[in-house]
């Protein structure tokens, strides 16, 4: 291991390390019951944010890998990171394609009930990690985007549930579904962005 990980692990406080364990639980755990709750009543959006849960996991997991390479490497693992976060738009499509097919819209309370529970998960998730997203530059700022994107698409996802409760229809979901794909398309952007000005600058050095 080069100087320049060492030092870097150094400067990564327990804490921070602590917060990535922490997330990546709460990630695993709810991936797992937004799934089954998703594919139970053929919900396009909690399909979406059930890929996104994974996703999250897979980033903070790689996190936690990165943490012992230079700065050359960890800009180049942020910008493979970036691709995760197209995860939940691939299987936010996929289920729109069944939903089509099917148009059958989601029980609005078991929907609005996994996205309140989504919510509180994302909620914790995304304060850890605000307390802790300077410590490995476009790395951190991938899992707390993600983070704070997901409650944002879980206060859209309970008000998709209270609408189809007082308007039957599959698209409230649909149009929810294809918003998550969308702000995780963007938040891409940004850590790419971000990742690739970090590695021009460490390969300047």
């Amino acid at each position: 291991m080069s100087n320049e990980d060492g030092d870097f692990i150094g400067r990564a406080d327990r804490r921070f390390i602590a917060s990535l364990r922490l997330v990546i639980a709460l990630n695993l755990a709810y991936f797992g019951i937004e799934l089954l709750v998703a594919l139970a009543i053929g919900s396009v959006a909690l399909i979406a944010d059930s890929v996104d849960f994974l996703e999250d996991t897979a980033v903070s997991s790689l996190i936690l890998i990165g943490l012992g390479f230079g700065a050359v490497w960890r800009a180049r693992l942020g910008m493979g990171l970036s691709a995760l976060l197209l995860l939940p738009v691939v299987a936010g499509g996929l289920m729109l394609w069944h939903k089509i097919a099917v148009p059958l819209p989601p029980h609005p309370l078991p929907l609005s009930l996994t996205g309140l529970g989504a919510l509180c998960v994302n909620g914790v998730c995304a304060v850890v990690l605000a307390r802790v997203r300077g410590h490995a530059g476009s790395l951190s700022k991938a899992a707390f985007l993600s983070a704070r994107n997901d409650v944002f698409a879980n206060v859209a996802i309970i008000a998709a549930a209270g609408v189809t409760a007082l308007w039957p229809s599959i698209w409230p979901d649909i149009v929810v579904g294809l918003g998550i794909a969308l702000v995780n398309a963007d938040a891409a952007r940004e850590i790419f962005e971000a990742a690739r000005e970090e590695h021009r600058d460490a390969r300047a050095k």
